[in-house]
């Protein structure tokens, strides 16, 4: 029973206390004065009766209530009933005031003026019970009786409302009057746990709408702020009162203010959460507030700011939870579209449906909480239940870890008064108890049909309803309400009167005593035991969260585990994997502790150390995902596993597997060891209690239905129990509890020091794991033996501290398990004395446990390795040495699929082995992980020089559980090394490896790459204190250095000055003009008076060696300069070779010799090198030999040249400036050029070269009528300009000129019309070959940089023209490098679609460089073959522009596709003519920040797809391309260091002597490698090599026709790169001579399976050539012959081929064809692929039907032979007789031995030279041949030799004199022709 009020109070405006306008209340009366024992007077009513403040107002307002919530200090609602009314006060009372207050007269009157002024009085109610309607009721009745002055007493009716008693439940009605004739019922809730709402829940629907309610309902449950706003206060305290109804069963424990007063705003920035409602006045002063949220309820919005994000209800909840209101509140949308829809379809009455809502939340808490019972620990059961909630465990089972709602939730202080109010096993249950335990089944059927939900709601409504309208209302109320005419006459009123406090007092003292004498209200408490519902588990499987296809892994667990134990250690290395994949799984791994736990006997399972090692690994695995909260329980389950498996180390020395399981988070949160404590607890004093219940054993065994008492079942019981028994056994239950309890937290201490002290003490994980430590710290788990030791010894503890280090882990382990301790000792009430017996135990456990651990950790140092697999060492060329040696790591897949097993075939990846760092290479050697690969052995290596990217990653291993630090490497040979350390290498070895590597990438010097310091036994700086073998040689390069320094920045200042003074003692008889041109001859003697009288003698030396060079041997083979010895020359060359620079003082960066016009004296050649950049002047590099036009090359120009260049040479200036005059004498330098060329002398009329017909004038020339089109059109697409802009054309001829706008004009559209008579598409994306009107062309061609060549102005009167074109940028290639790098050999596999090879390859834009490149050339090679002179001017001409020009001379020079030829090609233009190698490769560390940029690489490319084009015109193979491209970037060679020749005679590398080399082995430069090993094997020769004479090549240029170089893609995992041969001998000697190991497995199979990216095809399956070569080479072997190279048998098969054809005047396809086809003229349309790596003998004949410009074979008359030729395969057959004979010459011609051959199937006799010779001299038919005869010898015949020997053929045309070695032989000879006459 309760008091319906506890206080009555009479509140009025304060008139003495007002400031600045502000008024204050002040409590009038108080009834009783003397405070409640159980209920002590709210302070502060005055400032909740007007939250708004006390005001005056002029004119009377109407009474108004509301009821305010205020909280006590012990969290009990006090509710505040205010009822206000209006009375007037009259002038004296003001006036009084305000003398009181003079001071503020100011404002005061203003507010008087008006007539009267009313003050506010409220009557309120205080009680501890919610009755809304009750109290309006009684403060209208009280204000009744004052206003129409009824005849009650006031008295009276307040004694009266004071003293009545309720009951505070039980459903019954009470009736009350407080004598003034009223007559009221009060009902009571049946039960007062649920909450009572009225309509509220529905109004606040209303209101805010579904979502928004939703939205707050979230926001109170995870502890946001939340506040109210409306002018209405009574909708305010409602609002909050349905927000606390809809969260039962969870009750609000926060600030809770339903109406706070304006004074008291403050409030609302508190940080705790809150329900607070505040009136729309104030809204203004709610706007700054960040983090709360505002729900308007008048507007029907809630505002949640930016920062707060509430977490939503998880799905499918929310959905089902919308759909069921929104059919309550709008049970019409779901018929809204109906046809017919159901007559009625209203929502129920606001009470009703107020009930319903509600029902849906129940609903929904029912479905959120269901199961929570069994995840109770209960820790102590007398002499009060101690209960746990186990909050991991219930999200782990509700498959909810992710759910961030529920974390909130559970976490929330709401869920923990839920859980301690619910939570013990015996006390009265309500509708939720009912719910969760008895309607689960029923509510997860309704999850999918809302109906049937529905249903269910409208159920739990009527419950609901029921509670707290038990009874048909009834019609008894009876209040009396203000008279109408009271309200109105406001005159005259008088005022509240004051009540008679002794009269009141009086009542409420009577009431006291009469209760004290009444009998006690018994009420009856209906305890029972709480259902606990189903378990969790079932629930959840059968929702499905269970992993797909578990069994089948669980099987695989199970097998692994049986072969452990059964020592079956093969089986379980290859369940393994497996294993290790399935424990991802929860199924697998509680799967696999109840496995382990069958194998434990009596807590302990010993176990030998392979099998140790693979438990550990699976516990780990296991342990590995699981989160810190072990949801699970996973790492519960293996608690008691961990300290049963173990293996005996020595004697009495045993290791647990706890000491290697110790590296998860799971073992350093608190939360985990408290639930693990709480659970152990549980089942002890569950068992505790089983005892006593048998010892009782009158069990009613069929209650129990068979299933095991839960303990929250016991614990029910015995709380039932405990009041029945006596004082002493409640004492003895306790104290047994307590001391349970105490046991197991000893227990706990020592588990707790077994899983934090690390095996090795000095290393403190704890502090690691709360993130203070050191993060690098190696990780001790998976460490199951000596690993363990050695890295301990790596690590070395700083000498002298280990106690302190150790007692430094014992301390913060002691701190961790004291926490631990104190916190749950305290929750179970365990008594102090044992807690401080605790505390004193606790440091001794550790300290017991380190010295255990000690000696575990020593012997585990010594235990054998477990059996990794074995390091296999790299093989080392010869002078490469390790600089750090094996280093134990994890080769793991990067992007490329092949070796994954991903696209089929073996996974070879991941692997594991170590990494080797070398003088020269990083080299990775293993074995797959998979034990079903194992056998293979895996290599990935490149050279160190090739790193372009080093980046550190962290991998988690798929064997293992760890996060292991880890490298990606990456190399511009197109190779990628991701490798993950093994945790055998500490942490700091992996940072000196990175920094060695950093140190040999990038020494400080050239000096320091592997070229110069090879064989060097580790000294990275070379020696120079060596005596040097040639001395003038030394002197000659400091000389230069020295000269050349000095003349840098001012070579024309300083030109005279240093020109060496043995010029001027010269003879005079030399004109000026020839002052430089030096002839320099060959052999350099002393006497020669050219060189002995222009260069010191120091500098002889090397001039020998610069003409030795190669540059000049093939300027000689061109005819661009003589090289003789006098001094007298022909004039008539128009080209000499210029010494200028044989100081390199000129230009640094060309070589020492040049070729210039024969016109141009040096002195000219220094002052025009100013203008181009880096003095790069145009020099000649290359003539046709047909047309004799010649192609330059040069720099761009400087800017201000560039305008100078342009200028009109007759343009006025009186003084000619110094730019002038070297512009002029630029423009003589090109007229010079021009005028060398036939074509230009010719038709000016001057002197024509005999012998040489112009391009010109020969008209008969077809192929270039026909070829000149494609010129324009190929213009048209170099210069790229796509607008058609109307050029200015001076003459026909030209293709772009340069306006005077400056504007650049693109191919007249016009010109081309008139060029091509129609324009036909054409293969090769030139216009169709058409009749062609011959218009004068430029002699001389000068491609440019569109950027520099703006604003000049072409002469029509200029012999050159200028073709503008956009050059690709150095960064670009870059760029574009890196892209197809990445593309080629990505770091991740990717889904990606937009990052498939083929798009990223587009992206990386390198096929369209390519494409550029090319065009270029091929225009250019166009221009030279019609007879223009090119000159290739771009950038700084060391790059697009050597690019250009290399392309230009293979493409028109059959001589630069030989290997000779090529190796020139590359020395000349490439090495000699500076590009700067060392720069663009970024090979020290001082161009390292420039990056690595591979032009080279590019110019290969680009020869490589000519090579595809025209297979048979190149001598080398597409192998020769890849190696040259892998070595120009591995620094092995020094032919590619450096950045130009000056620099390499600097160093002295340019030209050694041929004896200098240190060791023989060791090859300085790659050509002289190349050379040796091509003599060894035909791997860089191309069999198809059959070149036609001065065959001009001209490829296809567009991308389509481009292919992607296999050098980027293709890999050979077996060996590694294959471009180091002595590795490749070296690795299969080794494979020799380990012998075979006897096979007993029956007859071995001779398929061999080849993976692409395993094996290295060329090697396994070699082409039909080389495979015949080899067989040949050991059959010779086996024969004991010595072998023919193999040089010399392919050119003996193929002359014999040659020969063959040549006989022929038909083509035929026979076995000539793989050989060497020399039918040119169908070698486009008819091309024979001999692929370099595919196979062999397939050979397939591309029939192209392009229309070739090349000669049309002529038909001849077919001979016989032509018939045989398709059938025989081999040369032997074709033999029949051979040998030597002597054979007179026609008339006047002496005798000549020749090796002659009898062919009886092709019917006639040959005769050679020699026997080696492949080309036939001539052939007699045999069907000519009339008789043989013996003859006699003639005049001129052999001496001494027999007559007999001679002999005569006699044909229709001619007679043959024949002469053999002797009678016998010429006998055989008549006797063989004989035959073959007679078969024929």
């Amino acid at each position: 029973m309760a008091r319906l009020a506890d206080y009555f109070l009479v509140v009025t405006y304060d008139l003495d206390k007002r400031v600045e306008g502000e008024g204050q209340g002040r409590i009038l009366q108080r009834f009783p004065e003397k405070d409640w024992e159980d209920s002590p007077f709210p302070q502060g009513i005055e400032l909740f009766c007007q939250p708004s403040g006390w005001q005056l107002v002029p004119e009377r307002q109407p009474a108004s209530f509301f009821v305010a919530v205020l909280t006590d200090i012990n969290s009990d609602r006090n509710y505040c009933a205010c009822f206000t009314f209006w009375e007037g006060l009259d002038r004296l009372q003001l006036q009084k005031a305000e003398a009181s207050e003079a001071d503020e007269v100011d404002e005061a009157p203003a507010v008087v003026q008006s007539a009267q002024v009313f003050a506010p009085k409220s009557l309120v109610l205080v009680s501890r019970l919610d009755y809304t309607e009750v109290f309006r009721n009684c403060l209208g009745l009280i204000y009744t009786v004052h206003v129409d002055s009824l005849s009650v007493p006031l008295e009276t009716v307040v004694g009266n409302l004071l003293t009545c008693i309720i009951p505070i439940a039980g459903g019954s009605q009470r009736t009350i009057t407080l004598g003034a004739g009223d007559r009221q019922v009060i009902q009571t809730p049946i039960d007062d746990s649920l909450p009572v709402s009225g309509t509220s829940v529905a109004q606040l629907f209303r209101q805010l709408g579904i979502i928004n309610v939703l939205c707050l309902f979230c926001a109170a449950l995870t502890e946001h702020k939340i506040l109210f706003l409306s002018s209405s206060y009574q909708r305010l305290t409602d609002a909050c009162r349905g927000l606390l109804a809809i969260m039962f069963p969870l009750k609000y424990s926060f600030t809770y203010v339903p109406i706070l007063p304006g004074k008291l705003l403050e409030v609302l920035s508190t940080p705790t959460p809150f329900i607070i409602g505040v009136n729309s006045f104030f809204r203004s002063e709610t706007q700054e507030l960040l983090d709360v949220i505002i729900a308007d309820l008048d507007g029907g919005t809630v505002t949640i700011p930016e920062c707060v994000h509430i977490s939503p209800l998880p799905e499918p909840l929310l959905q089902q939870t919308q759909t069921l209101l929104s059919m309550i509140l709008d049970p019409e949308l779901e018929f809204a579209d109906q046809a017919f829809p159901p007559p009625s379809t209203q929502p129920s009455a606001l009470k009703i449906q107020d009930k319903e809502i509600r029902g849906v939340f129940l609903w929904l808490f029912a479905r959120l909480f269901q199961g929570y019972r069994w995840c109770l620990h209960i820790i102590r059961i007398h002499p009060e239940p101690v209960i746990r909630f186990h909050k991991a465990a219930f999200l782990g089972q509700r498959a909810l870890t992710e759910d961030d709602f529920l974390m909130k939730v559970l976490d929330g202080m709401a869920f923990a008064g839920f859980v301690s109010e619910r939570g013990p096993p015996y006390r009265a249950t309500d509708l939720f108890d009912d719910l969760i335990a008895n309607q689960v089944e029923r509510i997860r059927q309704e999850e999918t049909c809302p109906h049937k939900a529905m249903n269910h709601v409208k159920e739990l409504a009527e419950q609901l309803f029921k509670n707290e309208n038990p009874y048909p209302a009834v019609a008894m109320h009876k209040v009396q309400r203000p008279s109408e005419n009271s309200q109105t006459t406001t005159q005259n009123q008088t005022q509240f009167p004051g009540l008679d406090d002794v009269a009141v007092q009086l009542f409420i003292d009577h009431a006291a005593a009469k209760l004290r004498t009444a009998p006690p209200v018994v009420k009856v408490e209906l305890k029972g035991m709480v259902p606990s519902g189903p378990p969790l588990g079932d629930t959840v499987d059968r929702n499905g969260s269970v992993m797909a296809n578990s069994a089948r892994r669980l099987e695989v667990v199970r097998n692994c585990i049986t072969y452990i134990f059964e020592n079956k250690m093969l089986e379980a290395k290859k369940l393994m994997p497996a294993v290790l994949r399935a424990l991802k799984g929860r199924a697998a791994r509680i799967c696999l502790t109840q496995e382990l736990n069958q194998h434990v006997l009596q807590n302990r399972a010993v176990l030998d150390d392979q099998q140790f090692d693979y438990i550990v690994r699976m516990m780990n695995c296991t342990l590995q995902d699981c989160s810190h909260m072990d949801e699970h329980g996973i790492a519960a389950n293996l608690l008691p596993l961990v300290t049963a498996f173990c293996r005996k180390l020595g004697a009495g020395i045993t290791q647990f597997a706890y000491s290697c399981v110790q590296e998860h988070m799971v073992w350093t949160t608190m939360q985990f060891w408290e639930a693990m404590f709480y659970s152990d607890v549980q089942n002890h004093i569950r068992a505790l209690y089983l005892e006593t219940e048998d010892n009782n054993s009158e069990q009613q065994d069929g209650s129990a239905g068979g299933r095991e008492i839960s303990a929250l079942d016991l614990a029910s019981e015995q709380n039932r129990l405990w009041p029945t028994l006596s004082k002493e056994m409640q004492a003895e239950r306790v104290q047994k509890e307590e001391s349970t309890v105490f046991s197991q937290a000893i227990h706990y201490a020592n588990r707790m020091s077994y899983l934090l002290l690390p095996l090795d003490t000095s290393k403190n994980r704890l502090l690691r794991s709360s993130g203070l430590g050191d993060v690098e710290s190696v990780s001790n788990s998976y460490v199951t033996n000596s690993i363990a030791g050695s890295m301990a010894e790596s690590y070395d503890t700083e000498s002298g501290f280990e106690d302190a280090e150790s007692s430094d882990v014992a301390n913060s382990v002691v701190r961790f398990i004291n926490r631990f301790v104190d916190k749950v000792c305290n929750e179970s009430g365990v008594t102090n004395e044992h807690l401080k017996a605790l505390h004193t135990m606790i440091p001794d456990i550790v300290q017991m446990h380190i010295e255990t651990l000690d000696a575990v950790h020593r012997e585990s140092k010594r235990l054998p390795p477990i059996q990794k697999p074995k390091l296999l060492r790299p093989t080392l060329l010869p002078g490469e040495e390790l600089v750090m040696d094996a280093m134990r790591v994890h080769l793991i897949p990067d992007g490329r699929e092949e070796a994954t097993g991903l696209m089929g075939g073996p996974p070879l990846l991941p692997a594991e082995g170590a990494i080797f760092l070398t003088t020269y290479r990083l080299i990775f050697r293993g074995t797959p992980t998979d034990p079903l690969v194992g056998e293979q052995v895996v290599t990935r290596s490149f050279p160190i020089a090739s790193l372009t990217k080093e980046k550190r990653i962290s991998v988690t291993l798929p064997m293992d559980q760890f996060v292991q630090e880890g490298l990606q490497l990456r190399s511009c040979t197109f190779q990628l090394i991701k490798i993950a350390f093994d945790e055998e290498v500490a942490s700091d070895l992996a940072e000196v490896f990175r920094k060695h590597m950093h140190k040999l990438r990038y020494p400080q010097h050239v000096q320091g790459t592997f070229a110069f310091t090879v064989g060097q036994c580790g000294k990275l700086a070379v020696e120079h204190k060596t005596k040097d073998k040639n001395q003038s040689l030394k002197t000659l390069s400091k000389n230069l250095v020295k000269s050349a320094k000095r003349t840098i920045g001012r070579q024309y200042v300083t030109r005279k000055k240093y020109s060496p003074p043995t010029w001027e003692n010269r003879s005079s008889f030399q004109s000026e003009l020839d002052e430089d041109e030096i002839s320099v001859s060959e052999e350099v003697d002393q006497s020669s008076l050219t060189l002995s009288s222009t260069i010191r003698s120091s500098d002889r030396q090397t001039m020998s060696n610069v003409v030795e060079r190669a540059c000049c041997r093939d300027y000689q083979r061109l005819g661009l300069g003589t090289l003789s010895n006098s001094l007298t020359r022909s004039k008539n060359e128009p080209f000499r070779i210029s010494t200028v620079n044989r100081m390199y003082t000129v230009c640094r960066s060309y070589p020492g010799l040049l070729i210039v016009p024969q016109s141009i004296p040096d002195t000219t050649i220094q002052r025009i090198c100013r203008c181009y950049r880096q003095n790069r002047f145009p020099v000649v590099c290359w003539r046709n030999s047909r047309t004799k036009a010649v192609l330059l090359r040069s720099a761009g120009l400087h800017a201000k040249g560039v305008v100078g260049f342009f200028k009109s040479p007759n343009a006025p200036s009186s003084v000619p400036s110094q730019a002038d005059s070297t512009s002029l004498e630029q423009e003589k330098y090109l007229q010079a050029i021009i005028s060398s060329m036939p074509s230009y002398s010719e038709s000016s009329g001057r002197n024509t070269l005999s012998g040489f017909t112009s391009t010109h004038m020969s008209t008969s020339d077809s192929s270039d009528k026909l070829r000149q089109p494609k010129i324009g059109a190929l213009m048209k697409q170099v210069m790229g300009t796509k607008e058609d802009v109307p050029g200015t054309f001076s003459r026909g001829g030209k293709w772009g000129s340069i306006r005077g706008s400056g504007r650049l004009s693109a191919y007249n559209p016009d010109v081309g019309t008139r060029l091509a008579g129609k324009e036909s598409p054409q293969p090769n994306g030139g216009p169709s070959e058409a009749l062609f009107l011959r218009q004068q062309k430029a002699y001389l061609y000068i491609i440019g940089d569109k950027a520099q060549l703006k604003g000049g102005k072409q002469d029509s009167f200029q012999q050159w023209e200028v073709v503008p074109i956009e050059v690709c940028d150095v960064r670009q290639v870059k760029n574009s490098f890196k892209k197809l790098m990445k593309a080629c050999v990505p770091s991740t596999s990717t889904t990606d679609p937009n990052m498939s090879f083929l798009r990223c390859l587009e992206d990386s834009e390198w096929m369209a460089l390519l494409h550029r490149v090319l065009q270029v050339s091929v225009l250019v090679v166009e221009l030279l073959d019609t007879g223009s002179s090119v000159m290739v001017s771009l950038e700084d001409g060391w790059d697009v522009t050597t690019q250009v020009v290399s392309l230009v001379q293979l493409l028109s020079d059959p001589y630069y596709r030989t290997f000779d030829g090529f190796r020139l090609l590359v020395e000349k233009e490439w090495l000699s003519f500076g590009h700067r190698f060392s720069h663009r490769g970024a090979q020290t560390l001082g161009s390292q920040s420039s990056g690595f940029t591979p032009v080279f690489l590019q110019f290969l490319d680009c020869v490589h797809q000519i090579h595809l084009q025209f297979p048979m015109e190149f001598e080398f193979s597409q192998y020769y391309l890849k190696f040259l491209a892998y070595h120009y970037v591995s620094n092995r060679f020094r032919t590619f260091l450096l950045d130009s020749d000056y620099e390499r005679i600097e160093l002295g590398v340019l030209y050694e002597e041929k004896g200098e080399r240190k060791s023989p082995q060791v090859c300085k430069s790659v050509w002289d490698y190349i050379d040796r090993l091509n003599k060894k094997t035909p791997i860089f020769y191309n069999y198809m090599f059959s070149p036609e004479d001065e065959e001009v090549l001209r490829p296809y240029t567009f991308i389509s026709n481009l292919k992607v170089w296999e050098f980027y893609m293709e890999e050979t995992l077996s060996e590694g790169p294959s471009y180091d041969w002595e590795l490749r001998g070296r690795q299969e000697r080794i494979a020799e001579e380990t012998p075979e190991k006897p096979d007993s497995s029956g007859p071995k199979s001779h398929r061999h399976i080849v993976w692409p990216c395993y094996d290295s095809l060329s090697k396994v399956v070699p082409d039909a050539i080389t495979k015949l070569l080899q067989d040949l080479q050991s059959l010779e072997a086996e024969l004991g012959q010595t072998s023919e190279k193999w040089k010399d048998t392919w050119d003996k098969m193929k002359n014999s081929q040659k020969t063959e054809i040549k006989l022929e005047s038909k083509p035929s396809f026979s076995s000539s064809l793989l050989m060497s086809s020399n039918l040119s003229h169908q070698r486009r349309s008819q091309g024979v692929y001999l692929q370099e790596s595919g196979v062999g003998s397939s050979i397939n004949l591309a029939m192209d039907c392009e229309a070739s410009a090349t000669s049309t074979p002529v038909a001849g008359r077919p001979s016989t032979s032509t018939l045989y030729s398709q059938f025989q395969s081999t040369e032997s057959e074709n033999r029949s007789f051979e040998g030597i004979l002597f054979k007179k010459g026609a008339l006047l011609k002496p005798w000549k031995p020749r090796w002659f051959v009898l062919d009886k199937t092709k019917h006639q006799l040959r005769y050679y030279e020699t026997r080696q010779d492949k080309e036939c001299k001539g052939v007699i038919e045999l069907a000519d041949v009339e008789s043989v005869i013996p003859g006699t010898p003639t005049m001129g015949a052999p001496k001494n030799i027999e007559e007999k020997a001679f002999f005569d053929l006699k044909t229709t045309k001619r007679v043959y004199n024949f002469c053999a070695q002797d009678s016998l032989n010429a006998q055989l000879w008549m006797d063989s022709v004989q035959s073959c006459l007679s078969d024929a």
